[in-house]
């Protein structure tokens, strides 16, 4: 097949990249590099079956011109990480709504010409917002903050991105899957964003201390990228899961000192552990959330989908990518 991916070179976009090149696929990625990097993608570049496109999804005539080539979009493209939604708020949720809107004009135009494109979504355990569930499934309510908060605008920008996918489906019968990721880790992963395993890892390796925020109390389910790939390749190829919404992930939660306690143990038992206020770290509008954990029910009902690898397996992976690139 020809498949599109935007935000191809990002850190979940290269592993799909990869795991669709090994398949014998012709890739084809739309990437602005505003987040993603070329460093990704290195040892690809001499593929024949990968195209890059340096560009980002606002011209739509670009975005027509390859939707009308491809026979699957995958759409990873969006603002990267709580650091840089809490900074810039406006350019995010601007990245996150109008290249999904793009994107689906393009696939309805398809629609037009007797094609149907299935297109994949990456969204984000941010929807849930802070529904106070303990374990959330793909039906539940979204909960968000106020306004004032940007911390929230994520969530809700992500939010908009399934609906209008949604209505699609709806209206046109367009073949849309959803994927809420859940902590998404592994190699590639890059700390520059606010992501906490990257962070810890390099921390423990360059003898500094590991910053926990807040109590440390806060619980997540780390999912080794590998898994996710995978699992998405499989929902985009089930015809039974279009048009329906997946929680991606794990759903073995540990907190962010049992997460930074486990990376001392493994990379650097002399590392030491610090405490930081979310208003140190972030601004003083920051809200966090205690506990995400999904509910996966309905992707191992659909693609009898689980997770191979554990956290420790997780933490050496991200740590080996670290030490390959450091010379040692």
């Amino acid at each position: 097949m020809h498949i599109l991916v935007t935000g191809g070179s990002g850190f979940i976009g290269s592993h799909l990249v990869e795991r669709l090149l090994q398949r014998g696929d012709q890739v084809t990625i739309i990437d602005d590099l505003s987040t993603g990097r070329v460093s990704n993608l290195a040892h690809l570049a001499d593929n024949p079956q990968l195209e890059i496109v340096e560009s980002d999804l606002g011209n739509p005539v670009l975005v027509q011109k390859y939707c009308a080539q491809v026979d699957q979009v995958y759409h990873l493209a969006a603002a990267v990480g709580v650091a840089l939604i809490a900074k810039r708020p406006y350019e995010s949720i601007h990245r996150n709504i109008y290249p999904t809107q793009v994107l689906l004009d393009a696939l309805s135009r398809e629609l037009d010409r007797g094609r149907r494109v299935p297109f994949f979504l990456a969204s984000s355990s941010e929807v849930y917002g802070k529904n106070p569930k303990s374990v959330w499934s793909e039906e539940d309510d979204l909960v968000f903050g106020a306004t004032t908060k940007p911390r929230w605008s994520y969530g809700v920008s992500k939010s908009i991105d399934e609906f209008l996918a949604l209505a699609l489906v709806k209206e046109r019968n367009l073949p849309v899957v959803i994927a809420r990721f859940f902590n998404v880790v592994g190699p590639r992963q890059t700390g520059a964003y606010g992501m906490v395993l990257p962070r810890f890892v390099q921390a423990a390796m360059t003898g500094k201390s590991l910053m926990v925020h807040d109590d440390g109390q806060q619980q997540r389910c780390f999912a080794h990228v590998h898994d996710v790939a995978e699992a998405i390749m499989r929902l985009v190829d089930t015809p039974s899961s279009y048009g329906r919404v997946y929680n991606v992930g794990s759903n073995q939660p540990l907190t962010m000192l049992q997460l930074a306690n486990l990376v001392r143990e493994i990379v650097n038992p002399n590392a030491e552990i610090e405490f930081q206020s979310y208003t140190d770290a972030y601004d003083q509008d920051f809200e966090d959330i205690r506990r995400r954990v999904p509910d996966l029910t309905r992707i191992r009902e659909t693609i009898n989908y689980s997770p191979t690898k554990n956290i420790e397996v997780i933490i050496r992976d991200v740590w080996n990518e670290f030490l390959s690139h450091s010379g040692h």
